[in-house]
């Protein structure tokens, strides 16, 4: 049965940069899986916390490990789940709001660690279905990589902008 009331969705690609706003980590590469109905976001350090919460490590860059996020979040749910390798494991989730494009949603994401996988976050179907449609033969349709400074800007003094 289709929805015909539906709003048009927005088209992604099967990769997309994408925002935590609550976590304050912007421009995560995500690879959209469709194949997936979970999404899933790599985390070191995973601690259970009093108060049914958990602290863990966002990891940002695969290159430099040092660039990393300590969120403590509520725990929303243990689950298994069956991993691309056909292995049920006990994951997991919690909930939190990610920006896709012009989109902000919350989303359920399992922890788990990725450590060998290209992409430290996947996006699954329900994070997306009602939404976005994917165009598997492009990349960041709705997201822009972001721009990565070397150093930090400084605004020009009085007598640089006079001249």
């Amino acid at each position: 049965m289709t929805d015909h009331h539906h709003s048009p969705k927005d088209v992604i690609g099967w990769t997309e940069y994408i925002d935590f706003p609550d976590w304050d980590i912007a421009g995560m590469k995500a690879k959209v899986d469709t194949g997936a109905r979970t999404s899933a976001l790599h985390v070191e350090d995973l601690k259970q916390l009093p108060g049914n919460r958990v602290r863990f490590h966002v990891i940002l860059s695969r290159k430099d490990q040092d660039k990393r996020v300590t969120v403590t979040a509520p725990i929303l749910k243990w689950a298994n789940v069956r991993s691309s390798t056909g292995v049920f494991r006990r994951r997991c989730f919690v909930k939190t709001r990610v920006r896709i494009g012009h989109i902000e949603k919350e989303i359920e994401v399992s922890l788990v660690s990725r450590e060998r996988m290209m992409f430290r976050m996947l996006l699954g179907r329900t994070a997306i279905e009602r939404d976005f449609l994917v165009d598997v033969s492009k990349r960041s349709m709705i997201s822009e990589r972001p721009r990565r400074r070397k150093q930090p800007v400084v605004p020009p003094t009085e007598k640089e902008t006079e001249a």
